[in-house]
């Protein structure tokens, strides 16, 4: 089993599939939805993340595609500048899944990638711009 993170771009005719279903229930995958942004008769946009063998993850993602979809490989990372971060906690409310700690011990920020699923919400609320998004290039 492998897991792949991608983000799916929909034009406006496929808004209404129902993609995550297919993946599936056709397919046996394991989906965890990370972002999504849809507007039906519009566009939309889902980060994914998919979990399952190799062969049916291509099937799959190649079947996604003849819907008109585009799959990207997500190259998105969130990244903590150390640097600039002063510990002020401002951050940890604004934090959906708890990516953010401090350390009792130490009173230091810290990040957990595992639970991260790329809001930004972290980013507006910090005063040091200690939080931001980076993109790979992949």
């Amino acid at each position: 089993m492998i897991t792949r993170k991608v983000t799916l771009r929909f034009p406006p005719e496929a808004v209404e599939e129902p993609v995550t279903y297919r993946l599936v229930k056709d397919y046996g995958l394991m989906v965890n939805i990370l972002r999504a942004s849809i507007h039906p008769g519009k566009k939309g946009r889902l980060a994914l993340s998919i979990t399952g063998d190799q062969a049916d993850l291509d099937t799959a993602l190649a079947y996604v595609q003849t819907l008109g979809i585009e799959v990207e490989p997500m190259a998105e990372d969130i990244r903590r500048i150390e640097e600039r971060c002063t510990s002020c906690t401002a951050c940890i409310p604004a934090c959906p899944t708890h990516a953010l700690d401090v350390d009792r011990v130490t009173w230091q920020v810290s990040l957990d990638k595992d639970k991260c699923v790329l809001c930004g919400s972290c980013i507006p609320v910090c005063a040091y711009k200690a939080m931001e998004i980076t993109y790979d290039g992949s």
